[in-house]
């Protein structure tokens, strides 16, 4: 029996194109003045070091640091330090109202049901927890966040690494078997079920189910039965 659903974002809950073509351009331009202004703060010059340290730059290095991380974001690097600074500039722009957050249709009332239903749900996301916090916080269906039992990083693992998804499952406390996971990507619904967890494709239109898909296969959550 399914008593968690563990959900990715982009491309499930939400398209990718509002990551794409809204979030990661707000944070390329901002970056240069946002490390200017905050690079001092100690959770900002945490994360401005490890990207120093994979970068293989000096400490000191801002002009370097930042161009190094602008290019992440046109590469779409999964890097857990650009994942962080992203998500501190974010919350500039949700705050200040530039955007909210999309949210297909259905997601929200379909989550709402989930857990009225008394599943318990997670995310998990390349992003960073307080990213997906804020994204969910400041969605265009108001805020989601009471919705949601926890929030899971890169930190915890690659999400096409198996080993991530048995180390969610200790940490929600249940049997791998009684998650779903949700996503677009197959190489992290392989992980997942290699976990022993229960997966779910989800193919949003444009794109269709193949004939003979890998995993469950749905193009919204309306088709999901937990």
């Amino acid at each position: 029996m399914i008593r968690a659903i563990l959900t990715d974002i982009e491309g499930t809950t939400s398209s990718i194109s509002f990551v794409k073509d809204v979030l990661f351009p707000y944070a390329r331009a901002q970056l240069p003045a946002f490390v200017a202004a905050q690079g001092g703060q100690p959770e900002v010059a945490r994360w401005l070091a490890a990207t120093a340290e994979e970068a293989g730059l000096a400490p000191d290095d801002h002009a370097g640091i930042v161009a190094t991380l602008q290019r992440w974001i046109d590469e779409d690097r999964k890097i857990t330090p650009l994942k962080a600074l992203q998500g501190l500039i974010w919350a500039d722009g949700y705050a200040s109202g530039a955007y909210r957050a999309h949210v297909y249709p259905e997601v929200a009332a379909r989550l709402a049901a989930w857990k009225a239903q008394g599943l318990e749900l997670y995310v998990y996301s390349s992003g960073s927890v307080p990213a997906q916090r804020l994204f969910f916080g400041y969605s265009e269906a108001g805020d989601l966040t009471p919705l949601f039992s926890g929030y899971f990083d890169t930190e915890i693992g690659g999400k096409r690494e198996a080993a991530s998804y048995a180390r969610i499952a200790a940490q929600i406390g249940l049997e791998p078997g009684q998650i779903l996971f949700l996503s677009d990507i197959v190489e992290e619904l392989d992980a997942a079920r290699a976990s022993g967890l229960r997966t779910t494709w989800l193919c949003r239109p444009p794109l269709a189910c193949p004939a003979d898909p890998a995993h469950a296969c749905v193009a919204d959550f309306d088709a999901i039965t937990p």
